[in-house]
């Protein structure tokens, strides 16, 4: 994703005076695809590789050659860039391999615009792929969803290959999955069936590859929730200690409950994390998760889980999403309430996004509640493509866009961040 993407005019044009969108949207631009440089770090030698970001090529006006091969990987909102990009390149009479999420879920769509497809993760297929485009036979479809993948055989990924002045921070994988399984998560889970950890070692190898060509790096952990095992990251952080970089991560509440935990993470550099809250009241966080109720069960801890964080000098991000079952337009109130009595340092508020190959999109669309089902170009988050349960559509989105001007209003903006420091200086003074 090319930065915060949106149909929706009119809070395109409200996040251009917003603090919130604004700094959220470089942060996103500013991700490179760690999936495209692992492919990349597990090319042999003997192949030359190039990575480009498809903005550069709308920039250049241009398709650059000659290659051999095209390796393209996208998220389902700019997924028609993807496959005009595909049919450009296929044009030219080059072989293009596409892959990632959005793949995974729809091959029947996306094998009509690329030479191969990958479905699930990419190293287990990757070097036969590159096998048979030697020898002139790709075969359509790869399919590595029934392949076991060890993140203990994951490659260093090829850093550098990035123009880092491009960049405001650098991803690290520590691990794939999450054991919660929410009903509208279109993170990791779509391409591995299990939750797995990357060993320390390649982690701290990861992360000393990107100090030697970014001193001081700001680093976003590529996990959907990073502390599953807190043993792991306890071992993890005492290393990081030593490296001297700043970080960000996903993760949930109950890294509040764990003080030696919390205080690592300070001293190794934790800058943020982000939590998903979802829902400010506990009727929406019901079956929330496919597998268990674990937010619902934690919503009395949710105040007591952002100070005690925050006390230890982390901020916290809060996700907030919009439009879930049982919410009415009281949600917006709501939502602004809790962040105030919170005193949450930042918020991302979203629209129920039914991404395809999710559970939600699946439930939704047997439902009868999509507007729109296959138009990726709304699976921003911030677009709305589905008949809500108790409000009308006008009032999510006109609701929506209030809240946005309340939440990251200048002067709100200014309070949360001073009510941060404050709140820090007087736990010190304590």
């Amino acid at each position: 994703m090319s930065g915060i993407r949106a149909c929706d005019t009119e809070l395109l044009e409200l996040g251009l005076t917003l603090p919130g969108f604004v700094e959220r949207s470089r942060q996103i631009a500013s991700l490179p695809s760690l999936g495209l440089l692992t492919l990349a770090g597990l090319t042999p030698s003997h192949h030359e590789c190039r990575y480009i970001e498809v903005p550069d090529l709308s920039a250049e006006n241009e398709t650059p050659e000659p290659f051999d091969l095209v390796a393209i990987s996208s998220y389902s909102a700019q997924i028609n860039e993807a496959y005009e990009l595909a049919m450009r390149y296929r044009a030219m009479g080059i072989p293009v391999i596409l892959g990632g999420p959005h793949v995974t879920a729809l091959p029947h769509e996306a094998r009509k615009y690329a030479t191969a497809i990958v479905l699930g993760e990419g190293e287990p297929v990757w070097l036969n792929i590159l096998d048979d485009a030697e020898n002139g036979r790709l075969r359509l479809i790869y399919d590595a969803r029934k392949l076991e993948f060890d993140l203990a055989d994951a490659p260093m990924p090829a850093y550098e290959l990035l123009d880092i002045s491009k960049y405001n921070r650098l991803t690290v994988q520590t691990s794939r999955g999450c054991p919660h399984q929410c009903e509208f998560c279109a993170g990791s889970n779509l391409i591995t069936s299990h939750y797995k950890q990357k060993p320390m070692e390649k982690v701290l190898a990861e992360i000393d590859r990107i100090c030697e060509i970014w001193p001081h790096p700001f680093i976003e952990f590529a996990d959907d929730n990073s502390f599953i095992n807190k043993a792991y990251w306890k071992a993890l952080l005492k290393e990081l200690r030593q490296r001297k970089i700043k970080w960000f991560t996903e993760t949930d509440l109950s890294v509040a409950d764990d003080p030696e935990l919390l205080s690592l993470m300070r001293e190794s550099g934790c800058a943020q994390v982000l939590i998903g809250f979802e829902s400010p009241t506990e009727s929406s966080l019901n079956h929330l998760e496919q597998r268990t109720n674990w937010k619902l069960n934690h919503y009395a801890d949710y105040r007591r889980a952002i100070h005690t964080i925050q006390s230890h000098g982390i901020t916290v991000n809060g996700c907030f999403i919009t439009g879930l079952d049982g919410q009415t337009t009281d949600v917006f109130d709501q939502i602004f309430d809790f962040v105030r009595e919170t005193e949450l340092y930042e918020v991302q508020i979203t629209i129920l996004t039914p991404f395809p190959g999710t559970a939600l999109y699946e439930r939704l669309k047997k439902s009868g509640q999509l507007i729109e089902p296959t138009n990726w170009k709304k699976c921003t988050l911030f677009d709305l493509n589905f008949r809500p349960q108790k409000m009308t559509a006008t009032e999510l989105r006109e609701g929506f866009h209030q809240l946005a001007m309340r939440l990251y209003s200048d002067e709100f903006t200014r309070w949360r961040r001073e009510r941060f420091k404050k709140n820090l200086r007087a736990r010190h003074a304590a």
